[in-house]
């Protein structure tokens, strides 16, 4: 199913069809502001792994990555030291992925590598979603980085995006046209942090 929801104005409504399903184990591929992205409730692990083979992923071997609403939230879920949090509350929201230490509450298929990337996307239908459910997201880029010849049209159209993932997630939120670039991964579980990826984020450690 594809459901259209304006950045701009993102409706309740429409997002709580989208918590909805999310909450029901369902997986929903959404806007950031970065590549579209497929998401689920970060805590049903059911959902979690489901996810995980639609990606060809080893959740005990990955790293994988949240969508909190914001740094209240993310702390329930990560362990933020004062240098991190000062990074994290400059630079977010925004186009970063930032990997730390795994908090007490995330479920232990998260714990294998006791890391976890965090993930406050400058993109009000992202936030708003995960506010609205009130959980994180396990989020994973809709970008197959095996598929070489992947067009960019099936990373940034929602209706492209719909076609090939149909039978495969239960919801597509056409939030408009996406971008072609990833986040920037920020590894904030050593000093001094590491850039791991430069992508669309412009950071200064």
């Amino acid at each position: 199913m594809l459901l259209k929801i304006y950045p701009n104005n993102p409706n309740q409504k429409d997002l709580d069809r989208v918590a909805s399903t999310l909450r029901d184990g369902g997986l929903v591929i959404y806007p950031t502001d970065t590549l579209y992205a497929i998401g689920c409730d970060a805590l049903n692990v059911r959902a979690v792994e489901r996810i995980c083979r639609i990606k060809g992923v080893d959740p005990q071997k990955s790293k994988l990555s949240i969508v909190c609403h914001d740094l209240s939230e993310a702390g329930a879920y990560t362990r933020i030291d004062n240098d991190a949090f000062k990074l994290l509350k400059r630079h977010l929201p925004g186009a970063f992925t930032f990997i730390l230490p795994a908090g007490a509450d995330l479920p232990r298929i998260y714990k294998s590598r006791r890391e976890v990337g965090l993930r406050i996307p400058d993109n009000p239908i992202a936030l708003e979603l995960v506010r609205t459910l009130g959980n994180p997201l396990l989020t994973m880029s809709v970008h197959d980085p095996a598929s070489d010849n992947e067009e960019p049209e099936y990373l940034t159209d929602p209706e492209l995006i719909h076609e090939k993932f149909d039978g495969r997630v239960d919801l597509v939120i056409d939030g408009g046209i996406g971008r072609t670039e990833g986040s920037t991964v920020v590894d904030c579980t050593a000093s001094p942090f590491t850039i791991l990826r430069q992508g669309r984020g412009a950071i200064d450690l």
